[in-house]
């Protein structure tokens, strides 16, 4: 009975799965279909410069978004995103990434708004390989629309 009781099955550590194997089998699975890389030679940064941050948006010509960065996401918060530096960093890798994803080369760039990250946002992107074809500036002029805010004291 002694016999019985200690008979155990020896196994190899190899052939046992641990628990984190066998999550990991699972998450191999992907659902639904495969995303076809797309190729996109020519695309369109449309920069929204505000006094608070910079948002880039790089779409395809038809104006479907491929990526986008702010000052924000790239690490920056506070008053620190209104800086010239931080929408730089943010052009650096959004632009690094539709050039490696999409084969990227030319863009016709828009720019919006008053804020400081207008400039760096270009000099950005000139820096990072992508060839300018068109500057557009598209900030919004009222026409004697609403009245403005008042002057600030300060």
């Amino acid at each position: 009975m002694a016999s019985e009781d200690q008979t155990q099955v020896s196994t190899p550590e190899s052939v046992v799965a641990s628990p984190a194997e066998v999550g990991s089998e699972k998450t191999a699975k992907k659902k639904g279909r495969k995303k076809s890389k797309r190729h996109v030679v020519d695309g369109v940064v449309h920069v929204a410069a505000s006094f608070n941050n910079t948002v880039i948006t790089i779409t395809d010509p038809q104006g479907n978004t491929l990526a986008w960065s702010t000052a924000g996401k790239a690490g920056f918060k506070g008053s620190r995103k209104s800086t010239p530096f931080a929408a730089q960093v943010a052009v650096d890798g959004v632009a690094g990434y539709v050039k490696d994803e999409f084969g990227m080369k030319n863009v016709e760039v828009y720019v919006s708004g008053p804020g400081p990250g207008r400039e760096s946002t270009l000099r950005a992107l000139v820096a990072s390989g992508l060839k300018i074809q068109l500057i557009t500036d598209v900030t919004p002029i009222p026409h004697n629309g609403v009245r403005p805010s008042k002057k600030r004291r300060v």
